[in-house]
């Protein structure tokens, strides 16, 4: 907290010294807070960002390999139910 409070009665320099005081705290802030957080990161050579890496592109066919029976057997039961 500050040591100097604005009211109605502070002198110009005062308001002056309190607002500059609050400003170079409020920059102290910003700067730690962009520290830890900071998103950005550089791509490697060659490297597409736009793509995603975790999608399959063939659902059926992962389903298939993965869970076969299980898969079929669901959506077997889903179908009876329309």
């Amino acid at each position: 907290m500050s040591n100097v409070v604005i009211t109605k009665d502070s002198t110009k320099a005062e308001r002056m010294a309190a607002i500059r005081a609050a400003s170079e705290r409020l920059a102290a802030l910003k700067k730690r807070e962009a520290y830890y957080t900071r998103q950005e990161v550089d791509p490697k050579p060659g490297q597409d960002l736009d793509e995603n890496y975790n999608h399959w592109q063939d659902a059926p066919q992962y389903a298939e390999k993965y869970y076969g029976d299980k898969m079929r057997d669901t959506v077997a039961m889903d179908n009876d139910w329309n």
